[in-house]
């Protein structure tokens, strides 16, 4: 007889808020005690500009959290986007410390002050579909390519700090008089805006509560979605229906894996992908390979090897809810 006791599903809770936090390295320490105390994994980053994170854990533990948190008024009432995972997305919990809780790199932009208009994902189709209208993906490249809403263009960037440049060539205030951006929880294109709002642009949207909150808003007859949502944890993507999408990571450059990259020639499993195949190091390979033995016996025995289902990348300029 089996003593494997199923675990039940993780609530997962995506939040952030620009708010003024000057003793941001003082909250460090209470709130990982107070995560790990109410069994939460997952990352929270802390600045003087706010709080953004993504936790995960038993549904009770999660909205204690968020009951806690408000006790500092400057953190009530956070609005947060929730979904479910069938198995802890993350494996363990951290509070860091940030110059910025989304890293943008330009001095100045204070989104607390000042942001574009919030637009709610009942009205983001009619202002997406408009011809005056351009729709801009505020997301780094490999999110766009799982995912993105019908007619986005994509900047093409690898990192959000390489965004202020693409908006410095490609838009002009002159020229370009609406412009709606959109992100996965919201942060991102919110501080873009405010980013914009600086450059003179001034009829600047973005989507409230991101493509999360659009998902969860709006039902897939009515979706000008395509695609699934790049999520920053161990299930890599969404569905439309907020369920664990179908993608993977690879493990040597942990970038996400379509259909097409595992058909490649190029695709070993738990090695290497089209992205990062001509950049592997011998040593690398083999210690890759390596690895591979390990998660075949791991599944040959019935047991879960750490590196079966890795956590996507995270840009090192944004590792918290954006999500």
């Amino acid at each position: 007889m089996s003593d494997h006791v199923e675990q039940p599903p993780s609530l997962v809770a995506a939040f952030y808020r620009f708010v003024a936090l000057p003793d941001y390295k003082d909250l460090r320490g209470p709130l990982q005690q107070r995560c790990e105390d109410l069994g939460l994994s997952g990352t929270i980053l802390l600045a003087s500009e706010g709080i953004n994170g993504t936790v995960a854990g038993p549904e009770k533990g999660v909205r204690r959290l968020f009951e806690r948190l408000g006790e500092d008024t400057r953190l009530a009432d956070i609005p947060y986007k929730e979904s479910w995972a069938e198995k802890p997305p993350f494996y363990r919990m951290k509070v860091r410390l940030k110059k910025e809780i989304v890293s943008m790199g330009v001095a100045g932009i204070d989104p607390a002050s000042r942001v574009g208009e919030y637009v709610a994902p009942e009205q983001w189709n009619e202002l997406i579909e408009r011809d005056d209208v351009r729709l801009v993906d505020t997301r780094n490249d490999y999110e766009v390519h799982l995912g993105r809403f019908k007619g986005a263009e994509d900047p093409n960037t690898r990192s959000f700090r390489e965004f202020p440049q693409w908006v410095d060539t490609h838009l002009d205030p002159q020229k370009d008089k609406h412009v709606a951006m959109y992100c996965t929880g919201g942060i991102r294109c919110e501080k873009a805006t405010a980013y914009l709002l600086e450059k003179g642009f001034e009829h600047v949207y973005h989507l409230d509560g991101g493509i999360l909150n659009y998902l969860e808003s709006i039902d897939r007859e009515s979706s000008d979605w395509e695609g699934e949502c790049f999520v920053f944890d161990n299930r890599v993507t969404v569905d439309h229906d907020l369920a664990e999408g179908d993608f993977e990571v690879c493990p040597a450059c942990r970038m996400p894996l379509t259909g097409e990259d595992r058909e490649s020639p190029e695709f070993e499993l738990h090695v290497s992908c089209p992205k990062c195949f001509h950049r592997l190091t011998e040593s690398k390979r083999e210690s890759l390979l390596e690895r591979a033995r390990q998660i075949e016996l791991a599944e040959q025995r019935g047991e879960k090897h750490l590196g079966m289902r890795q956590a996507p990348p995270v840009d090192k300029d944004h590792s918290g809810s954006d999500q």
